[in-house]
C-alpha cells in the first residue's frame, strides 16, 4: 500500500516540476511574483545609491567659485555674426555675367565673434578684426534676444572695436583692476567659440605684458598671456577673473592647427577702456608721436658704449625733421625717461609717447655719452599707417 502512495506521490512532484519548468521558460508572465523571483534570469535587486542632500538656502546657496564668477560675467557676452561683401573670384568669367549678371559679381562672407556688454548704454567691447570691413553686423545675446549693431569706432592698432546696440535691460559685466593681475591667478574664457554656443573655458594667467612678435605688429599691441581654451570665434570675448570681473578682451591665439594649444592672449582691460572712451570722445584714437627707431639697452650694449646707465632705450634712428629730430635729439642717444616717468624698454617708450596728446609738448630725459640731458619735444600725431619697429 505504502509503495503505490509513494509512486503517486513521486509522479505528482515529477509533473509539477515539469510544468513549472516549462512555465519558467516559455510562460513566465502566468507564474505569481514569488515564483518568479526565484528564476536564474529573474529581475535583479533595486540598487541603493546615496543622494547629496540640497542646501537649506536653496540651489543659488550652492554656487560658489568658478561657477559664480560664470554666472555674473556669461550674460554680458554675445555673439557677433559680421557679414562681409567679397568679389566673387568668377566675377569676370563672361559666361557667369550672362547667368548671373553684373550683381553677380559680390558674394557674402560670414564671420563669427564674440562680444561684452559694458555699460547699460548699449556699448559692447570686441575686436577690430571681427568687425572689420563689414556690412552688416547681428549680434545676439546670451538671453536668446538678436538685434542689429553699429560700430563706433575701431582701433587696428590694439585690436579694439566698439559696437552700440539699442535694447532695453541689458546685461552688463563690471571691469577688473588689471593692476591687481598676478602670473597664476584663476580666469574664465567666454565667448562663442566654432560657433557651437556660449562657452566658458577655465585656466590661469600664464604672463603679462606679452608682445606679439611677428612683422608688422603694433607697438601698443600689450596682452596677458593666458591657458585657458580660446579658439576661433572667442575673439572679443571676455576674459573674466575669480569673481567674474573682466580684465581682458580675449584676442589672438598661438596655434599651427587653428585651435587652442594652451597659449591665448587678451588686450588688457584698462586698454581697452582708454581707446572706446577716445573713440565716443571722436570717433578714432589720436596717439602721439615723435618718429624715432629705439633699440633696447642691456648691459652688455651700455659697457659696449661706455655708457653711465644700464637700463633705458638706445635711439638707432631719427627721422629727418621730425618731431624727435626738431626737438634735438639724435642717433645714438639713451632715453631713461618720459614725463618724468622712468622708460626701460621700447614697450614703455611708445606706450609713453602714445599716451600723450598730439601737438603737446614731453619732457625726454636723454644720456648723451656722460652728459645726462632734458629736452623739449613738440609730439605729432602718429600716422595710422605708421609702424615704428
Amino acid at each position: 500500500m505504502w509503495r503505490r502512495t509513494w509512486l503517486v506521490f513521486s509522479q505528482a512532484v515529477t509533473v509539477a516540476v515539469a510544468v513549472l519548468f516549462v512555465l519558467m521558460t516559455f510562460k513566465p508572465a502566468w507564474l505569481p511574483a514569488w515564483a518568479g523571483a526565484t528564476r536564474s534570469s529573474g529581475v535583479l535587486p533595486a540598487a541603493t545609491m546615496l543622494q547629496v542632500e540640497a542646501p537649506a538656502g536653496g540651489a543659488s546657496a550652492a554656487v560658489t567659485g568658478y561657477a559664480l564668477a560664470a554666472m555674473r560675467a556669461a550674460p554680458a557676452v554675445v555673439s557677433v555674426t559680421a557679414t562681409r561683401m567679397s568679389r566673387n573670384p568668377h566675377a569676370d568669367d563672361p559666361r557667369f555675367r550672362f547667368f548671373f549678371g553684373d550683381g553677380g559679381g559680390q558674394q557674402a562672407q560670414i564671420g563669427l565673434g564674440s562680444g561684452v556688454i559694458v555699460s547699460p548704454e548699449g556699448y559692447l567691447l570686441t575686436n577690430h578684426h571681427v568687425v572689420e570691413g563689414a556690412t552688416e553686423i547681428e549680434v545676439q545675446l546670451a538671453d536668446g534676444r538678436q538685434t542689429r549693431a553699429r560700430v563706433v569706432g575701431s582701433d587696428s592698432e590694439t585690436d579694439i572695436a566698439v559696437l552700440k546696440i539699442d535694447l532695453g535691460q541689458l546685461p552688463t559685466i563690471t571691469l577688473g583692476d588689471v593692476r591687481a593681475l598676478r602670473v597664476g591667478d584663476a580666469v574664465l574664457a567666454i565667448g562663442n567659440p566654432f560657433n557651437v554656443g556660449q562657452t566658458v573655458t577655465a585656466g590661469i594667467v600664464s604672463a603679462l605684458d606679452r608682445t606679439q612678435t611677428q612683422a608688422g605688429s603694433s607697438p601698443f599691441q600689450n596682452f596677458i598671456q593666458t591657458d585657458a581654451a580660446i579658439n576661433p570665434g572667442n575673439s572679443g570675448g571676455a576674459l573674466v577673473d575669480a569673481q567674474g570681473h573682466l580684465v581682458g578682451i580675449n584676442t589672438a591665439i598661438f596655434s599651427r592647427s587653428g585651435g587652442s594649444l594652451g597659449i591665448g592672449f587678451a588686450v588688457p582691460v584698462d586698454t581697452a577702456r582708454q581707446v572706446m572712451d577716445a573713440l565716443l570722445r571722436g570717433g578714432t584714437v589720436r596717439r602721439g608721436w615723435i618718429g624715432v627707431e629705439p633699440r633696447d639697452l642691456n648691459a652688455e650694449l651700455a659697457d659696449s658704449l661706455n655708457l653711465p646707465v644700464k637700463a633705458g632705450v638706445l635711439i638707432t634712428g631719427v627721422l629727418q625733421d621730425g618731431p624727435a629730430a626738431r626737438g634735438g635729439l639724435r642717433p645714438g642717444d639713451v632715453v631713461v625717461s618720459i614725463g618724468g616717468k622712468a622708460v626701460l624698454n621700447t614697450g614703455a617708450l611708445f606706450a609713453a609717447v602714445a599716451s600723450q596728446a598730439p601737438d603737446s609738448t614731453v619732457a625726454i630725459g636723454v644720456q648723451r655719452g656722460a652728459q645726462a640731458l632734458q629736452l623739449k619735444v613738440q609730439l605729432a600725431e602718429r600716422p595710422t599707417t605708421q609702424r615704428e619697429r
